[in-house]
């Protein structure tokens, strides 16, 4: 992963029309949206099911990945990826990763405030 941006705000700004409001509003339902599929996620690690891992991964990576959320769309890849290879301690490390990432999308949003 390395050097990926939170947030590439490039592709954000396209997506939203450069309407400055529209950004701040999706990056915020984009990180509250995926910090509850993160608990539903770590239900999912600790039970040990990979197809819900695996699908809840999914669908968090098409709307991070659609908003320009770059890491997190990398965490939710490698989740993806562990999840189906039953790498339960992997997903646990990319999960926390996830959970920082989270944080530092809704400061993205906070930040675009005003």
């Amino acid at each position: 992963m390395g050097n990926t941006v939170t947030l590439d705000k490039e592709q954000l700004r396209e997506v939203a029309m450069d309407d400055r409001e529209l950004m701040r509003e999706l990056v915020a339902a984009v990180a509250e949206d995926t910090a509850r599929q993160v608990e539903l996620l770590k239900i999912a690690v600790e039970d040990g099911n990979a197809e819900q891992c695996k699908r809840l991964a999914h669908y968090s990576k098409g709307a991070c990945s659609n908003v320009g959320a770059a890491s997190a769309t990398e965490l939710l890849k490698t989740i993806e990826r562990t999840a189906a290879l039953r790498d339960f301690a992997e997903c646990g490390i990319a999960l926390a990763r996830l959970t920082r990432e989270v944080g530092l999308l809704r400061a993205e949003a906070a930040a675009m405030e005003g």
